[in-house]
């Protein structure tokens, strides 16, 4: 039974149900956790020195008093999402003051995120070994889950998450997703084959498409692509002649017109097959998605209007899952 100010967490289930990790977890980030905090507590002394009326440490001692209880209120927040109104109330504080110390704890536990190496990169850093031969194909091999040396195997897909509704016309019409049919936010998500989430790209409207994206963060001319064996499903068509210098591309046969020649509009039973072992490749990254979706700030309406921190807040969850999986980023 652990205790954080009125809550109460009685077994391993519920601490997974409010904080989205496990207590073993919890105790590996609460160490890093407690040193950054001291570490950024000391900064902002020295910043602010001169205008200061007492020693460090001195003066009336906040509710959030220590650092584990500080950690689990970041983690409440981001697995449950509540308003700051019940989030105050829960832990015996202000609204305002549980946005501050919100604000005040993200970064820092991005910080303990990056100094663990499970935060994600902002953009795709590939392995540079331009020794490797290229060889572009869009349906797979035999051999398909075979491993190859000095091969870096990824996927790459996208996520929306549900926002508010700007106000403004114009603004509102680029976050509006015809695929959601709902105002959103998109990001770019890589995955590797060692189930871990390698990069996150930088947040976008929803109106965007998922191949328009990868096609800003991801330069056909970046070093190294002739190492990268890539899975992407039917969004991505054309990155076989945007990107040829890729290893190999695995996206799916797309069923055809229908026709007078072919009324069927039937895959044969070959691309069938093909299409099979691309998708048990490739569910590995729905499945890092819905690991983020389990933190609700990730699935509920985005309330918060402060600017990047839809940005940080994903980034974020993706270290924590990153770390419930094992997963280290190279």
């Amino acid at each position: 039974m652990r205790n954080f100010q009125s809550i109460t967490v009685h077994n391993e289930r519920q601490f997974r149900a409010l904080t989205g990790v496990s207590q073993k977890e919890f105790d590996r980030l609460l160490p890093e956790f407690t040193r950054s905090l001291a570490s950024a507590q000391q900064q902002r002394y020295r910043q602010h020195q001169t205008q200061r009326r007492r020693r460090p440490g001195g003066g009336r001692k906040g509710t959030l008093s220590v650092p584990e209880l500080k950690l689990f209120f970041l983690l409440f927040y981001l697995k449950n999402y509540p308003t700051f109104d019940v989030l105050g109330s829960l832990f015996n504080i202000s609204p305002s003051k549980a946005e501050e110390q919100v604000m005040k704890l993200i970064p820092i536990l991005k910080q303990v995120e990056q100094h663990l190496h499970v935060l994600p990169h902002r953009h795709f850093k590939p392995v540079q070994n331009d020794d490797q031969p290229t060889e572009n194909i869009n349906q797979p091999t035999e051999n398909i889950n075979q491993p190859t040396e000095n091969i870096n195997k990824i996927m790459i897909d996208a996520t929306e998450r549900p926002c508010c509704r700007p106000q403004h016309g114009r603004r509102q019409k680029n976050y509006y997703s015809g695929k959601k049919h709902a105002h959103t936010l998109k990001n770019t998500v890589v995955a590797t084959v060692h189930g871990g989430i390698d990069a996150i790209g930088p947040t976008a409207p929803g109106r965007r498409h998922d191949y328009a994206l990868l096609k800003e963060e991801l330069n056909p001319e970046q070093p190294g692509l002739s190492s990268v064996e890539v899975y992407v499903d039917l969004g991505y068509q054309g990155i076989e002649k945007d990107y040829p210098k890729l290893h190999k591309i695995h996206i799916p046969h797309k069923k055809p017109r229908k026709s007078e020649a072919n009324p069927n509009r039937t895959l044969t039973p070959k691309q069938k097959k093909e299409n099979r072992a691309i998708s048990r490749v490739r569910i590995a990254v729905e499945h890092l998605i819905g690991d983020l979706k389990n933190f609700q700030i990730l699935t509920s309406q985005f309330r918060n209007h402060i600017a990047n921190l839809g940005d940080q807040v994903i980034l974020v969850v993706a270290g924590l899952c990153n770390l419930r999986n094992n997963y280290e980023v190279q």
